[in-house]
C-alpha cells in the first residue's frame, strides 16, 4: 500500500481545511510567497538602504565564509514605514552573508523590539524596484485599481517585480479581478496564454483573466486549444476549461461532457480538470445554472471508479435525484470503486428525503463497517444540509444558533476506529476521499522567502542553501508545470463542505491521527498494494 502517497494526502486536506474557504483571483493556483506589500505591512520598519561596509572574513584560514557574529553596515537612502521609529541615526547593522555587495541598495525590513529595531535580512534591489515600491505603498489595500498597477509588471523585465505582481494577483479576491475588467489589456493576455514560454501557474490566471474580458473570438481560440490532441497533458487544463465556460456559458458544456466526463478513456488528469472548472462555475459564477452543471457532473456516476469526486458536489447543490443511482453504486462498489461508499453515506446522511434514512438502514446490512467509518470520521455529516432542513427530532429554537464555526467539536466524543478494519487501501481511501475540500489548488501556504533570494553565499560548493531560497529562485523549478491534479495513484479527491472551519481542522487534525496510528498498531491487517 502507497501509503506515503495517502499521508500526503491527508497532510493536503489538513492544510487545505485550515486555510478558510475564500476564492482568490486566481481558483486555480496559489501565490509563491508574500508580496513585499504583505511583508512591508507586518513589520514595524522598512527602509531603501545602501550597504556601506562588508563584515570581516573570518580570521580561520581553512575556511572562507563571511562571520556571523559581525553584521553588515548600512546607511539608510528612503525610509518606506516607520520613520517616527527609526530616529534620526541613518546607519545600523544587518546580518548580511552574501558577497560584493558594498555600495548597492537593499530593502530592509525589522521589528521594534523596546529601544531598538531589530533588523530582518536585508534583500538585494535592482534600480527599478524602489520606485515600484514607492508606488504600491500607496496603493489603496484593495480594488481594480490597485491590480490594474501590477498588471503592467506580469511577465516584465524584472523577474523579481514579475514574481511580485503575479502574488498580488494570486492573493486577490475574484472578485476584485472581475472589477477591473475594463482595465484588462486583452491583446497582451491572449500574447502571453499562447506563448509557450510562459508558466502554468501564470498561464492558469491569464486564463482566468481572459474568461473575465474575452469575446467570442477568443472562445473559438479555447475551444480549439481544448479540442488540441496532444501526447502530453496540458498544463493549465482546469483555467482553460472554466475560461473556455466563461465565455461560451451553456452553449459549452456539450463539449466539456464530450471529451472529459463522459468518455471513459479520458485522462484522468483532465477528467479532474474539467470537474474543478464546473466546480468554479457553481461556486464563483452564475451564467451557468447549477442545475446544468448537476447535469453534467452526473455522467461522472457512469464512471464509478471516479464517481466520488463528485458526489459532495451533488449533495451540496441538493441533487437529490440522483440517489437511487448512488445507492446503486454502494451496492456494486468493488475493490476498484470502494472508496465511492463513505461519500454516498455522507450524501444520504445529508439528504432531507425520508427515502434517504431508509437507504441508510438497507445500506448498513451490506456494509456496517463504511457506515461506522463514515460515522466515525464525519460525526457532523460530510456534506452541506439542505437548506431549511434540520435533524429528525430537533426542536425549533428561540432564536438563531451560533455558527459551527463558533466552537470546535467536542473531540472527546469521536470514536477511535480499530485498525484492523482498514484492509485495503480503498478503506483508508474513502477516508480521504470524503474529506477533500472543493479548489484544493487556491490553498497552498504561502512561502516568505524574499529576504534570502539576494543573497550570493561564497562558502565553499559543498554548502548547501536554504531551502526558501531555492524556492524564490525558482518560483516554480523543473518538472513544476504540471497537470491540476496528479496521477490518482492511491486516494481520489473530493469535496466536503464542513460545518465549520473550526471543526473541520480539529476533525481532520484528530484524522490524521487516527490514521497514523491505525496503521501503526494494525500493520498486520493491511494488505499491500
Amino acid at each position: 500500500m502507497r501509503f506515503r502517497s495517502l499521508l500526503a494526502s491527508l497532510l493536503l486536506i489538513f492544510a487545505v481545511a485550515a486555510s478558510g474557504t475564500a476564492v482568490y483571483a486566481c481558483p486555480f493556483c496559489s501565490a509563491v510567497s508574500l508580496t513585499f506589500g504583505q511583508e512591508i505591512d507586518s513589520s514595524d520598519v522598512a527602509v531603501i538602504a545602501k550597504m556601506i561596509e562588508m563584515p570581516p572574513l573570518s580570521s580561520d584560514p581553512t575556511q572562507n565564509v563571511t562571520a556571523t557574529i559581525t553584521p553588515a553596515k548600512f546607511e539608510i537612502v528612503d525610509v518606506l514605514k516607520g520613520e517616527e521609529r527609526i530616529g534620526k541615526d541613518r546607519k545600523f547593522g544587518a546580518m548580511y552573508f552574501g558577497a560584493d555587495a558594498v555600495g548597492k541598495e537593499f530593502l530592509v525590513m525589522g521589528m521594534n523590539e523596546k529601544t531598538s529595531i531589530v533588523w530582518a535580512t536585508p534583500i538585494a534591489i535592482t534600480p527599478a524596484v524602489k520606485p515600484y515600491l514607492k508606488t504600491a505603498l500607496t496603493l489603496p489595500k484593495e480594488g481594480p485599481e490597485r491590480l490594474a498597477f501590477f498588471q503592467d509588471y506580469l511577465e516584465g523585465a524584472e523577474e523579481m517585480l514579475a514574481r511580485d505582481a503575479y502574488d498580488e494577483f494570486a492573493k486577490a479576491p475574484y472578485a476584485m479581478v472581475v472589477g477591473m475588467k475594463g482595465q484588462m489589456n486583452h491583446d497582451r493576455l491572449v500574447e502571453w496564454i499562447k506563448d509557450p514560454k510562459v508558466s502554468a501557474s501564470h498561464r492558469r490566471l491569464y486564463l482566468t483573466m481572459l474568461g473575465i474580458c474575452g469575446n467570442e473570438k477568443d472562445a473559438e481560440m479555447l475551444e480549439g486549444m481544448i479540442k488540441e490532441e496532444s501526447p502530453n497533458p496540458k498544463p493549465g487544463m482546469d483555467a482553460l476549461i472554466a475560461s473556455y465556460l466563461k465565455l461560451k456559458g451553456p452553449a459549452g458544456l456539450p463539449l466539456i461532457e464530450d471529451r472529459f466526463l463522459k468518455d471513459k478513456d479520458a485522462e484522468y488528469t483532465e477528467t479532474y480538470a474539467a470537474i474543478m472548472a464546473l466546480r468554479f462555475h457553481g461556486q464563483e459564477e452564475k451564467l451557468i445554472p447549477k442545475e446544468r452543471l448537476v447535469q453534467a457532473l452526473a455522467y461522472m456516476l457512469d464512471r464509478p471508479q471516479l464517481a466520488d469526486l463528485v458526489i459532495p458536489d451533488l449533495s451540496r447543490w441538493e441533487d437529490w435525484k440522483s440517489m437511487n443511482r448512488l445507492v446503486e453504486l454502494f451496492k456494486t462498489a468493488d475493490e476498484q470503486s470502494s472508496w465511492v461508499r463513505v461519500p454516498v453515506v455522507n450524501y444520504l446522511r445529508a439528504c432531507p428525503l425520508p427515502e434517504a434514512k431508509k437507504h441508510l438502514e438497507e445500506l448498513a446490512k451490506i456494509d456496517p463497517e463504511s457506515i461506522e467509518r463514515a460515522n466515525s470520521f464525519f460525526p457532523f455529516g460530510g456534506a452541506a444540509t439542505a437548506p431549511g432542513t434540520k435533524p429528525e427530532g430537533e426542536k425549533p429554537a428561540d432564536k438563531p444558533a451560533p455558527p459551527a464555526d463558533d466552537k470546535a467539536p467536542e473531540l472527546s466524543n469521536i470514536e477511535v476506529p480499530d485498525a484492523s478494519k482498514f484492509t485495503t487501501e480503498g478503506d483508508l481511501n474513502a477516508v480521504v476521499a470524503a474529506a477533500q475540500p472543493a479548489n484544493p489548488d487556491t490553498s497552498q501556504p504561502e512561502i516568505s522567502a524574499k529576504a534570502i533570494e539576494s543573497e550570493q553565499p561564497t562558502a565553499p560548493p559543498a554548502e548547501v542553501k536554504p531551502a526558501a531560497e531555492e524556492v524564490k529562485e525558482s518560483p516554480e523549478p523543473k518538472g513544476a508545470e504540471v497537470p491540476a491534479a496528479p496521477k490518482r495513484t492511491s486516494a481520489p479527491q473530493a469535496e466536503v463542505d464542513p460545518s465549520g472551519v473550526l471543526g473541520a481542522v480539529a476533525l481532520v487534525g484528530l484524522g490524521l491521527f487516527l490514521v497514523m496510528a491505525a496503521i501503526i498498531r494494525g500493520g498486520q491487517h493491511v494488505t499491500t498494494v
